[in-house]
């Protein structure tokens, strides 16, 4: 009995300095080297920016801006700016408006300011602005695609966390795609929302009054939104270069060495 006690105790003693090895070869080779995880940091910071102003994009009503010509005989003129959400009527004064322009704005300056979300959201009616339209279709398909994006970069920047924090390298590829796909979606969305800018325009109301003229100039949030998606599909190529074997870039790359003397 006792030597049956001895053999057990002693099988149990190996199987834990067993177990014991595992985890330690598996947490060393799980380990990123500092050369490796500061280039993982430099894109997961590159992808922060990127992810900064894609939010600054979809949270902000400044997409486009419609402006009505200021040779109207009043000292006041009305613009609209809006975005994936909402929209604000501003009524600006004249005099504030730039010598050189023919039109209303920009929507910067100060002015009496009226905003209101899209009622599309909701119960599903069409916004009216200055006597025309919304296709309401395009705008939701604008900011249902521009939403899928937004979560795609939050699961890759969460791959990416998940890489640095648990060396689970093989998140890297999949971050990669999702930065990837949300920059392309961004892009799809801001084409898209310029489609749903030029429907507008083109729905003008029969009923009276008169439907007054209008140009319309891109502003700063879509310039947001273009900048992300550029920032966002080159973070996506490091963390896809970063996945490849390192072979062929060593040779392409050779490291640089004492010379024999």
């Amino acid at each position: 009995m006792m030597w049956s006690n001895f053999f057990m105790q002693e099988e149990d003693r190996r199987r834990r300095e067993a177990a014991g090895r595992r985890r330690a070869l598996g947490q060393h080779q799980s380990r990123l080297t500092p050369e490796r995880e500061g280039k993982i940091k430099l894109g997961l910071l590159l992808s922060a920016v990127g992810a900064t102003l894609a939010v600054l994009a979809v949270g902000t009503e400044f997409w486009v801006e419609l402006n009505t010509y200021k040779a109207n005989g009043s000292a006041v003129c009305d613009a609209v700016h809006l975005g994936l959400w909402k929209m604000c009527t501003k009524r600006l004064w004249q005099a504030d408006v730039p010598a050189g322009r023919d039109t209303c704005g920009p929507a910067e300056l100060p002015g009496e300011a009226n905003c209101t979300y899209f009622k599309f959201f909701t119960t599903g009616e069409n916004a009216h602005i200055f006597q025309r339209t919304t296709k309401k279709e395009v705008n939701l398909a604008a900011a249902v695609i521009a939403v899928v994006g937004l979560a795609l970069m939050a699961l890759g920047c969460l791959c990416i966390i998940m890489v640095l924090s648990k060396g689970a390298e093989f998140l890297l590829r999949v971050g990669a795609i999702c930065f990837g796909l949300s920059g392309l979606l961004l892009l799809v969305s801001l084409e898209v929302f310029r489609h749903s800018v030029q429907a507008l325009l083109q729905r003008v109301s029969p009923e009276p009054p008169p439907a007054p003229a209008l140009a319309y100039e891109y502003s700063w949030s879509l310039g947001c939104g273009m900048g992300a998606s550029l920032v966002l599909l080159l973070a996506s190529g490091c963390f896809l270069l970063l996945t490849l074997p390192p072979g062929p870039w060593g040779s392409l790359c050779p490291k640089v060495g004492h010379r024999a003397t």
